[in-house]
């Protein structure tokens, strides 16, 4: 049989199709959330996988320390030796005597409804690793999104052991070693210890362990504050979600987040009588108050504003039963007064472009301090004095941090030859 000829294909073909052609090798399909359990830190990593147009397509792996009791004192332990710690007490007090010594508070991990991610696992960096490895030929490149002290190890570990596999993205500042990261993404306030103000504030002898300890290198990128999920696509599913509770409310609604005091922002029941007194003042200007808890929030606080406005018909106070309002109030909310302690809260809400008002900016110190500093000379929030018309709106350039970081890790895969694909 005669054999018949081909046509040749057109001038400059490879060999390789299309498709092959720095794209499935270089095209990121899917994430992994390295998490501790915590939402303020999970929340960061989740809305960043979202900004990049991976959500759905992620997986949640957690570093789990041993929480509650005794063990809230051991919290500055790496992680295994901690664990090994824990196993070698239940050893030595029994599992019966042992439950006794840890009873207290645990944990609270992000609700499925809040993370949409349904797996969860045990986060082992020579298996997701391997994983990475083994299926890079067929699904791409891996990405890795950390976020938090205890995730730090897990993530640089991963990223020894598939250097040409994994893009890894820690969020929050680790300290030290930030060359294990191909990108890490902090607030500009990390590096507060090394403005010449900080330095006038740390005894000599103790500057060599403040860190970080040098200017933020090629593959840091800086934020005003926290990532977060409250994008548009987020607050309009929101805004759907909660209609039928929040849209009947009268207007305008104020929103009150409140937080719970930190090491770096303290206070207690004068804040909070300061607080319910401030928002008697202005109550006449509110159509309707909602007001909301945090899991930080002391009882001694929360009993305050309870006392005072729950028998107001105009206040509607969230309990911690039921679902949980948040994102619906930075959806239909027309302001916002937030505790000066959370930077998660903040960071939502001055990405709305709608009126923040701040109580107990003057509390924070150290690179807290800055971080309010810095959102009142960008105009985003404003002291709550108690003196506010709330149905006078102002606005400002919203927060864009996670978009703006998305478009930072974009830039690098590019550098590097990958893309991600949306």
């Amino acid at each position: 049989m005669r054999p018949i000829r081909l046509p040749e294909p057109p001038g400059g073909f490879s060999g390789v199709p299309e498709i092959f052609k720095g794209g499935v090798y270089g095209t990121i399909r899917r994430a992994v959330v390295i998490g501790n359990g915590f939402a303020g830190a999970e929340n960061q990593s989740i809305g960043l996988v979202r900004a990049l147009g991976l959500s759905g397509r992620q997986s949640l792996c957690r570093v789990t320390r041993p929480r509650g009791g005794i063990n809230d004192w051991l919290h500055w332990l790496p992680v295994s030796l901690h664990k090994k710690l824990e196993f070698l007490m239940r050893r030595i007090c029994g599992e019966s005597r042992f439950e006794v010594i840890v009873k207290g508070q645990k944990v609270m991990p992000l609700s499925v409804e809040t993370s949409g991610l349904y797996d969860v696992l045990e986060a082992d960096a020579k298996h997701i690793a391997k994983m990475a490895r083994e299926t890079f030929e067929k699904d791409g490149p891996l990405l890795v999104v950390a976020s938090g002290r205890d995730t730090i190890s897990i993530a640089s570990s991963i990223k020894c052991l598939a250097p040409d596999n994994v893009f890894v993205v820690q969020i929050q500042h680790p300290r030290s070693h930030l060359n294990r990261f191909d990108m890490v993404i902090t607030p500009h306030h990390d590096y507060y210890p090394l403005t010449p103000h900080a330095q006038k504030q740390i005894p000599w002898f103790l500057r060599r362990w403040i860190t970080p300890r040098e200017p933020p290198g090629k593959n840091v990128v800086l934020t005003v504050g926290a990532l977060h999920q409250a994008d548009s696509a987020a607050l309009r599913s929101a805004a759907s979600a909660w209609h039928d509770e929040l849209a009947p409310l009268p207007k305008p609604l104020l929103v009150v987040n409140v937080g719970g005091p930190t090491r770096n922002c303290a206070y207690g029941i004068d804040l909070a009588k300061n607080l319910a007194a401030m928002l008697q003042n202005v109550l006449w200007s509110c159509g309707s108050i909602g007001i909301s808890f945090s899991r930080r929030t002391p009882e001694k606080v929360s009993k305050i504003l309870v006392r005072e406005f729950s028998t107001n018909p105009k206040v509607f106070i969230w309990d911690g039963e039921g679902p949980n309002p948040h994102m619906g109030h930075l959806a239909w909310a027309d302001a916002f007064v937030i505790t000066a302690d959370s930077v998660s809260m903040l960071s939502e809400a001055c990405s709305t472009g709608k009126p923040v008002y701040v109580i107990g900016a003057e509390l924070c110190t150290w690179k807290f301090a800055d971080f309010q500093k810095s959102l009142q000379e960008r105009g985003v929030v404003r002291p709550f004095t108690g003196k506010e018309d709330i149905s006078e709106s102002w606005s400002y350039p919203p927060l864009n941090d996670t978009t703006e970081a998305a478009s930072h890790v974009n830039l690098a895969l590019a550098e590097r030859g990958w893309s991600i694909c949306t």
